[in-house]
């Protein structure tokens, strides 16, 4: 859907657009489920713009701007790295080493992201595509520490958390805009030109950003985390079966590294969920 968006808005635009609505629901849930007072920042304002900015606006414009440059389903094998990013950065960041079997298989899983990004080919990683992809990266690394600085935020809600870091994000991104506009990098778009894009453009606000993080937040608090994490497998496994719908062709490299991807990951979550590995 994002893919196809961008064929009509650029990036920073599609993302304030998106960001704006989304931002708006959640201030206006977390109003109506926990009151006023929940909108407050209560002296965290500093903390809560960095980690919105880094979160929201670090996350979506490196995803959509590598999105741009490369294929739907890349990004969704990177995006679906993230446990093992977290991995990495946790330990460099609060010195949290993982266990053997999850160094093992962040190992594999970035073996196979190098497979999907190459397809085959070394010469393919210095090509308008390699180069998008390694932009996802930076996206799923800036999700990551958003993620994990929700630690430094116990007292608030993860509605809360979700809520105020979003507005902040908007309007880091809201800035990005106004100077990459200023730059002649972005234009904003007409009303007219929006209307192809409206279906996904009301899909990326209403299902992608506003149910799909509020639903997450309830599986994970139904469920646990570690259990949570284990259905980001179905986000490349989506996404390969989308693009060979619409008749889109895979080389067995790309086959083959979204597969040792999803392994890794899935041998890594029962590892830590069901033997208790540390």
């Amino acid at each position: 859907m994002a893919k196809d968006a961008l064929h009509v808005v650029d990036t920073f635009y599609l993302n304030t657009l998106r960001y704006g609505v989304t931002a708006a629901a959640f201030i206006l849930v977390l109003w109506l489920t926990e009151g006023r007072k929940a909108l407050s920042f209560d002296g965290t304002f500093p903390c809560t713009g960095l980690f919105g900015a880094i979160g929201f606006a670090g996350f979506s414009l490196f995803a959509f701007v590598g999105l741009a440059h490369t294929q739907a389903a890349h990004a969704a094998i990177i995006m679906a790295m993230q446990p093992m990013i977290g991995a990495l950065v946790r330990w460099l960041w609060q010195g949290h080493r993982p266990p053997r079997i999850t160094l093992i298989c962040i190992a594999a899983a970035f073996a196979g992201v190098f497979l999907v990004v190459a397809r085959g080919q070394l010469d393919n990683l210095f090509t308008g595509a390699g180069w998008g992809d390694l932009v996802i990266v930076l996206g799923a690394v800036s999700w990551v520490v958003y993620t994990l600085a929700a630690g430094s935020f116990r007292d608030w809600s993860p509605l809360r958390y979700t809520a105020l870091t979003c507005l902040m994000g908007e309007a880091a991104i809201v800035v990005a805009t106004v100077l990459a506009t200023i730059a002649g990098l972005a234009s904003a778009p007409s009303p007219q030109s929006l209307y192809p894009a409206g279906p996904q453009l009301l899909y990326l606000v209403l299902l992608a950003s506003i149910v799909a993080v509020l639903a997450w937040n309830a599986g994970i608090r139904s469920l646990d985390p570690l259990s949570g994490m284990l259905f980001i497998n179905v986000v490349p496994i989506t996404a390969f079966l989308i693009g060979l719908y619409q008749g889109r062709h895979f080389v067995a490299a790309e086959l083959i590294g979204a597969t040792l991807v999803v392994l890794a990951l899935l041998t890594n979550g029962l590892a830590l969920k069901f033997f208790h590995v540390r």
